[in-house]
């Protein structure tokens, strides 16, 4: 991890002491360890504490023990190394180190570990100490309980590793400028300037690195940003103007005689080439650290991390006015700020940006959320969720077309190495298909069908042979659609895009009535011997009520037929009256009743067998006439079928032309 990274985070082991006398070169070893921590040299600050540690007597000298295992812990904890940070952490405890806080960061390196139980246990523990300050225990025990809860939940966001970007050490903090088709990034590879390692990392100073796309979109081999922004400190997690000239940039220089002094810088583009970098100044707090810029889209405004005072907590979130001088930093809030620490900023409009906490409830070490700002001028913070956020530290993204992008993280990496991740929010699957056929089921290949959306979409399929169709849809869509084919009347559903975050696939299917034959109207039942509708005839009539609704101009001639049964005069007056009772239907749902005539057959218009009827009973031929001697020579059971089939409901259309003229 880069220093500047480190020297960003919170303070919290500031003016520790160990007030306990040791003879001789104990005195030594112990005071250069606590130098080097005061100075924020942690990783050779660690290794010294574990010489001190492993030289103590484990009866004799308890309580030195614990307290040199809390200062080690609180190293390694800065580095990111957190399986050691625990260990060192569980180490205090044992030996009796009279500070709650122990338990308060040992809650936080297992959380980090994606230790959620164990985590708790600590937090609770901490809490049972009634500590001044129980926010970031609560809200870790909020984090720990809401990533049991959701282990095998995760966003749609599909997240890499791309090789390409990652060393042996740490790469973090990208940066896409989509106008040039380039990838800033932040690296501590062994390539960049200088030879000598870090106190504070153990690695080199960091170093802006940068990697073009060819000219067939992929991704370069990273090289050294040209120009004269690397040096011999640490450099990186920059981000460049709105017309990508300026680029802002932290850079924190080590002085062995005081705090390294961590700012931001610009630089200006020269043709590829970068200025060397000059400090901005934002105001006159020489104390406080500042990094992390990120200009907005129209250029006014400067977002950036500080722990300048007048902040919640740990490290803040600010901005301030570049376009004008003497501008004072504004404080995001306490929507946006808590009492840990807001870093890494990513603004991409009036209203959205992204930044990274550990103050906020969440899985673990830093997590990436977003920030929208509402009509109201209050922020809604949401965390980004899995797999974008994990156990670790995730953080510094950058946005390039889309939903997609790159940001950093240091999960699965024991020695809390940051590493450059690939993300992208894949376009969902919705899709609404079915089949256009008529009411004997049979294709209607060609026919059109047309959708609407309340969201301005119009588009229009066309039937496959076989009657199918697919159109895509989007989320929380109302939709008309119309299906239309020649020598068919108009069919048309309504219906509602479900606005759930998942793939779905919405079935439909029309069945279009035929403007030459009879079209039956199946599941139309009256009671015995009668002409009354049964109830469950409701359905079946309004659907035949809203194609006339549909069909404004198409007039009708509702048939009713009976079976073999009864003498013809009496089926004739009987499937007259049922004929009727369905035209009276009609006319309450609101058809006008010179679109309708009533005709009542009997039984002297028995059905032909269709391909669908042939389908339902195999064992009447298509074609076959199920008159009465017909029926006559089947058997009994068959004899019922065959009656069935004859009692039934039809309408055929007369003229397609009511009232247009």
């Amino acid at each position: 991890m880069a220093g500047m990274r480190i020297t960003l985070l919170t303070g919290w082991l500031a003016g520790i002491a160990i007030a306990v006398m040791l003879g001789g070169c104990g005195v030594s070893r112990l005071a250069e360890a606590d130098m080097m921590m005061s100075r924020g040299e942690y990783y050779d600050a660690s290794r010294a504490y574990r010489k001190v540690y492993n030289s103590l007597a484990k009866k004799e000298q308890r309580a030195l023990r614990g307290e040199v295992a809390f200062k080690m812990g609180a190293c390694y904890f800065r580095i990111n190394r957190m399986a050691n940070a625990s260990q060192a952490f569980r180490n205090a405890i044992r030996y009796g180190y009279n500070d709650s806080t122990a338990s308060l960061y040992l809650g936080r390196a297992l959380q980090a570990e994606g230790e959620y139980t164990k985590a708790i246990e600590a937090y609770n523990d901490y809490l049972a100490t009634s500590p001044r300050d129980a926010k970031m225990a609560e809200n870790g025990i909020a984090g720990c309980r809401h990533a049991l809860s959701t282990r095998s939940v995760a966003s749609r966001y599909v997240v890499k590793n791309p090789k390409l970007f990652n060393s042996n050490r740490s790469d973090f903090a990208p940066f896409l400028d989509p106008v040039r088709d380039m990838l800033y990034f932040t690296t501590t590879n062994e390539r960049v300037n200088g030879d000598v390692r870090s106190e504070i990392t153990g690695m080199k100073n960091s170093d802006l690195w940068m990697s073009r796309r060819n000219e067939q979109g992929d991704w370069m081999r990273p090289e050294p940003v040209e120009g004269d922004v690397n040096s011999e400190h640490d450099e990186g997690i920059a981000a460049l103007s709105p017309d990508g000239m300026t680029m802002y940039l932290t850079v924190a220089k080590r002085d062995m005689n005081r705090d390294t002094a961590v700012g931001i810088y610009t630089s200006r583009r020269s043709d590829a080439r970068w200025s060397r970098p000059v400090r901005l100044e934002i105001d006159d707090d020489s104390v406080a650290s500042y990094g992390h810029p990120s200009p907005s889209h129209d250029g006014k405004w400067l977002y950036f991390t500080s722990d300048r005072r007048g902040g919640y907590g740990g490290k803040d979130i600010w901005r301030i006015r570049i376009d004008r001088d003497g501008a004072r930093p504004e404080n995001l809030g306490p929507l946006i700020n808590t009492v840990g620490d807001e870093m890494f900023p990513t603004v991409r409009d009036d209203s959205l940006f992204y930044f990274a906490s550990n103050g906020h409830s969440g899985y673990g070490g830093l997590d990436i959320y977003c920030a929208r700002l509402l009509p109201s001028g209050a922020w809604s913070v949401v965390n980004m969720g899995k797999p974008v956020n994990s156990a670790g530290d995730d953080f510094a993204i950058t946005f390039g077309e889309g939903e997609s992008g790159f940001f950093s993280s240091n999960r699965g990496d024991r020695r809390g190495y940051d590493h450059i991740y690939s993300f992208v929010l894949p376009d969902l699957r919705i899709s609404i298909g079915g089949y256009v056929t008529d009411r004997d089921e049979e294709p209607i290949g060609g026919a059109v069908v047309r959708i609407v959306g309340d969201d301005g979409t119009n588009r229009k399929a066309v039937a496959r042979n076989d009657g199918s169709f697919s159109l895509p849809l989007q989320r929380g869509v109302r939709y008309v659609m119309l299906a239309t084919a020649p020598g068919y009347l108009n069919a048309k559903q309504e219906f509602i895009s479900d606005d759930a975050e998942e793939d779905a696939e919405y079935a439909v299917d029309f069945m279009l009535a035929s403007l030459t034959r009879p079209n039956v109207i199946d599941n139309i039942f009256y009671d015995f011997d009668k002409a009354t509708l049964r109830p469950e005839s409701r359905q079946a009539l309004d659907s035949l009520a809203q194609v006339l609704h549909d069909n404004p101009n198409v007039t009708i001639e509702l048939v009713a037929h009976t079976d073999r049964k009864g003498s013809e005069e009496y089926n004739v007056a009987l499937s007259q009256r049922r004929a009727q009772s369905v035209i009276d239907y009609l006319i309450a749902s609101g058809i006008d009743s010179e679109r309708l005539k009533p005709v009542g057959y009997g039984e002297s218009h028995p059905k032909r067998v269709t391909r669908r009827l042939h389908r339902l009973y195999p064992q009447f031929a298509e074609g076959d006439v199920l008159d009465e001697e017909y029926i006559g020579r089947l058997d009994e059971a068959n004899q019922e079928i065959a009656d069935q089939i004859n009692r039934r409901t039809e309408f055929q259309v007369l003229s397609i032309d009511y009232k247009m003229y």
